[in-house]
């Protein structure tokens, strides 16, 4: 194989497969990242549960394909240069040159190498930047115990022109609407996505537009030359609508930067186990927090109150994390009792992002 190639080019489609080379690999050839010049250049990694490719222009002199130590390869490249990178496999090695760099690395048995999944039929689309927030937004509710692998994905459902994306770790459950364009004639689609690969693709994706993809039992995004598979996970998932459109009679308003930053103030006494108390009254809510070998802090700040006053407490990074994901300038404290889970939204009629998180008994 001989090919030359933009060094920036380059380093952007290694660096986009080589996010996925396992740690623990089941095999050898699993740590590798695959160049096939075959036609153009494509990149490829795969380590059976999920598929990295991505696709790049390159002058080929000579086609061929190799199998090169992926984590190496990235960091060599991204050192490189900003000029033409020259490959050429020579034997059991392939050579690397860019202006006066030279690296000589040992190729990897390419033939051992599995073949990637196909990509499923594509399903629909939405833009770049929608899905990464969608995608952060409710990420944090994501579990990363692997014990209960359902709790550990994102629930990702379609119906019609409407995309709804949620997770759950049994303590919050994060969801958000958002309108998508969908391939065709509209139908119902449900993917449990691990939650960890799809921060992962949408942190990569977040220019352009990203197709979707499903078929089977895999999930595949698409945009701009990248691609990527995924295995799902099994299908069951809690009922988190209904969860999320119960009853509260108490409602509380609160500027969210203000907000947040009060409670990140206050929680800077609070112990690992310690509660972050809210107490709503008539215009203001009281923020609280101590540490039994630390100390004490509060904060007083304006906040409008629809009900009756009322004293709750929270985890401070799961408040934290939820007021995080509202997007609006103010956002809306769902309440009923200090027993009773809390749904924070984003503020009007129609929220796109609903977060409901357990309250913490208050001693």
């Amino acid at each position: 194989m001989k090919v030359q190639v933009n060094r920036d080019v380059l380093a952007e489609a290694v660096g986009w497969c080589a996010r996925i080379l396992p740690t623990r690999p089941a095999l050898p050839v699993l740590t590798g990242l695959l160049l096939d010049a075959s036609g153009d250049l494509r990149i490829s990694a795969f380590d059976y549960d999920v598929s990295a490719r991505a696709d790049v222009d390159a002058a080929v002199a000579e086609p061929g394909q190799v199998l090169l130590p992926g984590r190496v390869l990235a960091e060599i490249v991204r050192s490189l240069p900003g000029e033409v990178v020259d490959i050429t496999t020579s034997g059991s090695e392939a050579v690397l040159t860019c202006g006066s760099a030279e690296f000589g690395l040992l190729t990897m048995p390419a033939d051992d190498f599995p073949t990637l999944p196909q990509m499923p039929p594509k399903v629909g689309a939405v833009g770049g930047a929608l899905f990464a927030s969608a995608v952060a937004q409710v990420a944090v509710a994501a579990s990363r115990d692997n014990t209960l692998p359902m709790l550990t994905a994102i629930r990702l459902d379609t119906d019609g022109v409407n995309m709804t994306m949620a997770a759950t770790d049994r303590y919050r459950i994060a969801a958000r609407d958002f309108l998508w364009h969908p391939e065709g004639e509209a139908t119902t689609h449900g993917a449990m996505i691990p939650a960890k690969v799809l921060v992962d693709v949408a942190k990569s994706l977040r220019v352009g537009e990203v197709s979707v993809c499903l078929g089977g039992n895999v999930a595949g995004f698409e945009s701009a030359g990248k691609s990527t598979t995924v295995r799902l996970l099994d299908d069951q998932f809690i009922d988190y609508r209904s969860r999320l459109s119960g009853d509260w009679g108490i409602r509380a308003t609160v500027d969210v930067q203000p907000f947040l930053e009060a409670i990140r103030r206050v929680a800077l006494v609070s112990g690992a186990h310690s509660a972050v108390r809210l107490s709503f009254s008539q215009g203001q809510v009281l923020i609280q927090a101590a540490g039994d070998e630390i100390g004490r802090g509060a904060e007083v700040m304006g906040a409008d109150l629809d009900g009756d006053d009322i004293l709750i407490a929270f985890q401070p990074h799961f408040l934290l994390e939820g007021l995080a994901g509202v997007e609006t300038e103010q956002a809306v404290i769902h309440l009923d009792s200090p027993t009773r889970p809390a749904l924070i939204s984003d503020a009007g009629d129609d929220p796109a992002f609903r977060y409901l998180v357990m309250s913490l008994r208050i001693n």
